[in-house]
C-alpha cells in the first residue's frame, strides 16, 4: 500500500477496506483517478453497490457488539497508537494527498496536521464520555446520566481534505464506541486506504474501520440502510441538503455541511499589506479548493479597495503554480479537468457580467505539464450582488472584491448571503471588531484571522445554507452527535410502599 499511495508507476485497480482486508470490488463499475499535475490516469477505483454496502455493514454490525464493550481508555489507546504511525508515515501520506488531489506538498502536511488534532482530542475520550451525577434528588435517589454509542455510523467525505475531513468524524466516532464506515471521494481515495492500514496496525478490531469507495448509487445505499445509524457529511450545498433530507427521512441522525462564499472585510484603518497577504493564502491556497477560502473581500470605501487592488493584484499575477509535489509553488492544479473548465466559466460570466477581470490566470501554461488541470490566480474588482461570481460557490483560485460604502453595508451584505459558513473582518478597531463578531450571521468568525478554522476541542460548522443538522463537527458537538444520552434514576428502598397514581415527585 504504500508504495502504491507513493507513485502509482502503473494503472491499477484499489480496493475496498472491509473487516480489517483489502477487498476487491464486486460491482464492475469503476472511476479512474487522476494526477490533476500530469492529466494522466493514476489508478482505477470501485464503485460499491448495494449489496457491498449491506455486507460492510453486516461487518461492522457485528464489530460493534464487541467494540462498545471496549473500555474508554483502551479506545483510547489504539487512537495513541494510531497518531504514531501517521507521525511515522507524514510523507507517505502527504505524497499520496499531492498525488491525488494536487495541492502543494506542505499544504498536504499542513491537512494532516489539523487531521491529527483531532485524533489527539479523541485520545481524551475518557474524560469526554464523563456524565453527571446528582445524589440525593430524592429521598434515597439518585440520578446520573451516561453517554451510549450509537452502533454503526458512515462518513462521506469531498476530495479536497481527503485526510483532514474523515478525521473530523472516525476518530471521535470509535472513540465513542461506535464502528464506521467511510466512503471517501472517488477523486483521491488512496489516503483513506492508507488510514485504514495504519488503524488496524495500530489494534483496532477488524470491523471497526472499514472504507467502501463509491458514487451516488453508493450514497443511497448507505442513506436507505436502516442499520446505519448517523450520517456525516462535507461537500456542496445541494448535495448536503440533499443527504440530510433523505437521511432523516429513514430516521437517521444527519450533519451535513455543505458550501460556502466566506467574505473577508477589510477596514480603512487595516494594514493593507498584512490584509494581502492574508487575502493570498486565504484566497489562493490549495487552488481555493477549501469551504473555508476566502472568495471575497468587502473593502469599506473606494479608497480602500484602490489601495488593495494595487497591493494585492501584482501578487497574484506573480502566484508561483505547478505540480505540488515539485519546488514547492504556492498553488498546484484543480482536482479535475471538468472542475478546471467550470472554474473558467465561472470567470467568463464574471466579465460577461461586467465585473473587472484586473488578474487573469485562464491561459497559464506549465511546461511539462502541459496536460495538467492548472489554473492561474484570478482577481476580479467592481464585483456586485446578482452576478454569478458573487452569488455561487466558485471553489477555485479566484477573489471577488466587493466595494461597501460603509462598515453597516458590509455587514448587511454577509448576513443577506445565503451561506453563514466563515467569515473575518481586519481591522485594528476593537469596537468595530467587536460589534463585527456579535452581529454577523456567520459559524465562524475570525478578527484579523482569514481563516477562522476552530482547533479540535471546539466545533466546526457554518449557519444557514452552510449546515444541515443541529450539531456541528468535531469538539463536543462530535461526542454529542456519535452518543446517545441517558439518564438513569435509581432508588434502593428499605421496605415496600404503596402504588402511588400521581406523577412522580422527589420529596
Amino acid at each position: 500500500m504504500n508504495a502504491l499511495a507513493k507513485d502509482h508507476q502503473n494503472t491499477v485497480t484499489l480496493p475496498h477496506f472491509v473487516g480489517g482486508h483489502r477487498v476487491q470490488g464486486q460491482s464492475n463499475r469503476f472511476s479512474d483517478v487522476f494526477n490533476p499535475a500530469t492529466g494522466a490516469v493514476l489508478a482505477k477505483v470501485p464503485l460499491a453497490n448495494g449489496d457491498e454496502i449491506r455486507h460492510a455493514v453486516d461487518i461492522a454490525e457485528q464489530a460493534f457488539k464487541s467494540w462498545s464493550q471496549v473500555t474508554p481508555l483502551n479506545r483510547a489507546r489504539v487512537l495513541f497508537k494510531f497518531k504514531e504511525l501517521v507521525e511515522a508515515n507524514l510523507e507517505t501520506l502527504a505524497h499520496a494527498i499531492t498525488l491525488e488531489h494536487g495541492k502543494v506538498l506542505s499544504d498536504a502536511m499542513g491537512e494532516i496536521t489539523r487531521g491529527m488534532e483531532i485524533v489527539e482530542f479523541a485520545c481524551g475520550i475518557p474524560h469526554l464520555l464523563k456524565g453527571e451525577h446528582s445524589m440525593n434528588v430524592g429521598t434515597g435517589v439518585d440520578s446520573w446520566s451516561e453517554y451510549a454509542p450509537l452502533g454503526v455510523v458512515a462518513g462521506i467525505t469531498p476530495f479536497n481534505f481527503p485526510c483532514m475531513v474523515p478525521m473530523w468524524m472516525f476518530p471521535i466516532a470509535i472513540a465513542c464506541g461506535n464502528t464506521f464506515i467511510l466512503k471517501p471521494s472517488e477523486r483521491d481515495p488512496s489516503p483513506a486506504l492508507l488510514m485504514a492500514e495504519w488503524l488496524h496496525q495500530a489494534g483496532l478490531p477488524d470491523g471497526v474501520f472499514n472504507v467502501i469507495h463509491g458514487d451516488k448509487e453508493s450514497v443511497d445505499a448507505i442513506l436507505d440502510e436502516p442499520r446505519i445509524q448517523a450520517v456525516s457529511f462535507v461537500g456542496s450545498t445541494p448535495i448536503a441538503e440533499y443527504i440530510y433530507s433523505r437521511g432523516c427521512a429513514n430516521g437517521k441522525r444527519v450533519q451535513a455541511l455543505g458550501g460556502a462564499k466566506n467574505h473577508l472585510v477589510v477596514m480603512p484603518d487595516a494594514d493593507i499589506d498584512g490584509v494581502s497577504n492574508a487575502l493570498l493564502g486565504a484566497g489562493y491556497g490549495s487552488a481555493g479548493e477549501r469551504c473555508m477560502a476566502i472568495s471575497v473581500a468587502v473593502c469599506v470605501g473606494d479608497a480602500t479597495a484602490d489601495k488593495l487592488i494595487e497591493n494585492l493584484a501584482p501578487k497574484v499575477a506573480a502566484l508561483r503554480v505547478g505540480p505540488g509535489n515539485t519546488n514547492n509553488p504556492d498553488m498546484g492544479p484543480l482536482v479535475t479537468c471538468a472542475h478546471r473548465d467550470k472554474v473558467k466559466a465561472y470567470i467568463d460570466g464574471g466579465v460577461a457580467d461586467g465585473a473587472k477581470l484586473v488578474v487573469d490566470g485562464r491561459d497559464l501554461k506549465v511546461a511539462g505539464y502541459e496536460n495538467g488541470f492548472f489554473l492561474g490566480g484570478c482577481l476580479f474588482d467592481q464585483v456586485k450582488p446578482g452576478m454569478k461570481i458573487y452569488d455561487e460557490e466558485i471553489f477555485g483560485p479566484v477573489l471577488c472584491v466587493v466595494r461597501a460604502n460603509t462598515f453597516e453595508q458590509a455587514c448587511d451584505l454577509i448576513n443577506d448571503h445565503e451561506y453563514g459558513n466563515g467569515t473575518a473582518i481586519f481591522t485594528r478597531d476593537g469596537e468595530a471588531a467587536r460589534e463585527f463578531a456579535h452581529r454577523i450571521q456567520v459559524g465562524m468568525v475570525g478578527i484579523n484571522v482569514p481563516i477562522p478554522v476552530p482547533m479540535s476541542f471546539h466545533s466546526f460548522g457554518g449557519w444557514k445554507r452552510s449546515l444541515f443538522g443541529p450539531l456541528h463537527m468535531h469538539g463536543t458537538d462530535g461526542v454529542r452527535f456519535y452518543t446517545r444520552l441517558k439518564t438513569i434514576t435509581a432508588r434502593w428502598p428499605r421496605g415496600g410502599s404503596g402504588a402511588e397514581f400521581v406523577m412522580p415527585t422527589m420529596k
